[in-house]
């Protein structure tokens, strides 16, 4: 770990830097690139982003969900010079993509089944914040206004001859064809970086940003993509959707995926 002095200490807000004092940490990039990550020797993480929706809305849900799910506990959460610094304990377990569970992939897509079924036991009727498909068009709308899609990071054929035009072409396909949704709890990003497992069980949700009150649909598309990612395969997707004991539905899995390049 390195010493607190290689790290500008002075950004940090006072009530953040009272409660990690001169501990050892590491410094580290987790999910999005955007953000920093930063690691503490008494298993506390700060975590530090531009302030924006996703990052007020990651705060918010965190401490919406404890008691709710196995989130990162808050310890505290400030705003300084245009930045969210969210202050939480460790999550317990492994990532799902960890090396131990990309070399059991049968119970690698039990296990995040089951967290898709954790999600949706999630009692919406006061959840503070709806991201269904109209507020994420909305989002979408901004990002691509403000030049941030970058569309070198899609899918193959989702730009180009084969595909979309540009990411306005993509966003209106999406405005048009909204499917009927089914709303649940939703994580909003349902990848395996983002769930953590213990003792053959789910023990943690990391990156709640976008998460919300939005169609189940969200999550399954993205987990599926990011299993077969992770897996280089997509011999498992069976596996998965047999453990959610329900049928794939291919056209909503292609919208929620498609929708998600815009992010």
């Amino acid at each position: 770990m390195k010493n607190m002095k290689q790290w500008d200490f002075t950004k940090i807000p006072a009530e953040i830097r009272s409660l990690i004092g001169n501990l050892p940490y590491r410094v580290d990039q987790v999910g999005c690139a955007a953000s920093k990550v930063i690691f503490f020797a008494n298993n506390l993480v700060l975590k530090v982003d531009a302030i924006n929706e996703e990052s007020n809305t990651e705060i918010m849900m965190t401490k919406w969900l404890d008691g709710k799910l196995p989130v990162p506990k808050v310890i505290a959460s400030s705003q300084a010079e245009g930045y969210n610094y969210l202050l939480s304990e460790k999550l317990g377990g492994k990532m799902a993509i960890d090396e131990f569970y990309l070399k059991r992939p049968e119970e690698l897509a039990r296990l995040l089944a089951q967290g898709l079924k954790r999600l949706w036991k999630v009692d919406i009727t006061d959840c503070p914040y709806k991201n269904d498909i109209a507020n994420k068009l909305r989002l979408a709308k901004d990002l691509i206004q403000t030049g941030q899609v970058d569309v070198n990071d899609a899918e193959p054929g989702t730009f180009g001859i084969w595909g979309f035009s540009d990411p306005q072409d993509l966003y209106e396909y999406l405005d048009a064809n909204r499917p009927e949704e089914e709303l649940v709890f939703s994580h909003g990003d349902y990848c395996l970086p983002n769930v953590f497992f213990s003792k053959n069980e789910v023990s943690g949700f990391l990156d709640l940003g976008r998460s919300g009150i939005a169609d189940k649909w969200q999550d399954i598309a993205l987990c599926v993509r990011s299993l077969k990612h992770n897996l280089k395969t997509d011999a498992y997707r069976e596996r998965f959707f047999q453990e959610l004991g329900i049928a794939p539905d291919e056209e909503k899995i292609r919208y929620f995926v498609l929708l998600d390049e815009l992010f």
